[in-house]
């Protein structure tokens, strides 16, 4: 299983750090692997790009989406984490992570680790499907205290 992020602030990668002491993996920052040998993943990103419709975390993911999407990844299990800021961009908080989530879905993994969005205070979210968000969303600008727990 592979771990990967991109930052912009350095709140992913923090994330990443706090995942990979939690679960014994490696934290890499994402640059182009095609997870040929990996069996899962857990990748990360941020909302940068708030208000965008793609390209959303203003990170190095934003240039491989369309190539993540034309792999093939069926049997491999793919969970997203991403980073917002609820307070002041709490109209589109973790718009980034149903693009990761979207864009692996479509190259055919099997998306877990779906989060339920009580709990959290945001206005609105692309995220969020039937009350779940489609990963993790973490607030360290105003909620990194409960990030460990969540």
């Amino acid at each position: 299983v592979g771990l990967f992020f991109a930052t912009q602030t350095g709140n992913t990668e923090e994330v990443a750090g706090m995942i990979a002491s939690a679960t014994g993996l490696e934290a890499s920052d994402y640059d182009g692997e095609d997870f040929s040998d990996l069996d899962g993943m857990i990748v990360g990103c941020p909302t940068w790009n708030t208000g965008a419709d793609d390209m959303r975390s203003g990170t190095t993911w934003d240039d491989y989406l369309e190539t993540i999407a034309g792999y093939d990844l069926k049997g491999k299990t793919v969970a997203i984490f991403g980073c917002g800021d609820s307070q002041g961009y709490g109209d589109n908080f973790c718009h980034g992570v149903e693009e990761l989530h979207n864009t692996f879905q479509a190259a055919g993994a099997k998306m877990v680790g779906y989060s339920d969005a009580d709990g959290y205070d945001f206005s609105e979210s692309k995220s969020v499907k039937d009350g779940k968000f489609l990963g993790l969303p973490l607030d360290q600008d105003n909620e990194g205290d409960q990030s460990e727990s969540r």
